[in-house]
């Protein structure tokens, strides 16, 4: 893990979920989550820090990279899993990953998903890549 998402993650489990001065304030006022993924090639555990968006009683994160080249490794980790741990304000909870590339579904998604944080269309502007979409559907 690099010091930057060391700060988030810490912030976000010592306020229940809330991060204000992190990354310079940079996700005051948004839903932080992170995402606990286990290294396809390495056997790592980690930890991710993300925005998420609900949808109905689902989550739904982005593989945007800040709109670099190469996408997050932590997708294709989730991929990889059939199970995962997601932490959700003071919540902690198992999570069937599905990572979405095409279709109608993906569309849906991506396009709620950029009224939730426009950002991601800038990030766009920065590759030629599509962004994943990861649906995490609750377990318990």
């Amino acid at each position: 893990m690099n010091a930057l998402n060391d700060s988030v993650i810490t912030e976000f489990r010592a306020n229940g979920g809330v991060v204000t001065e992190a990354m310079g304030g940079h996700f005051r006022n948004s839903t932080l989550a992170l995402v606990h993924h286990v290294g396809r090639r390495t056997g790592t555990r980690r930890v991710q820090p993300v925005l998420c968006m609900a949808d109905g009683g689902h989550y739904v994160l982005i593989g945007s990279n800040g709109g670099a080249a190469e996408e997050p490794s932590w997708v294709g980790n989730l991929e990889a899993m059939s199970e995962t741990t997601l932490e959700l304000g003071a919540l902690s909870f198992p999570v069937k990953p599905t990572v979405l590339r095409d279709g109608d579904e993906r569309e849906r998604l991506y396009a709620a998903y950029t009224a939730f944080w426009p950002d991601i269309t800038d990030y766009e502007k920065n590759t030629d890549r599509t962004f994943p979409v990861v649906l995490l559907e609750p377990l318990a």
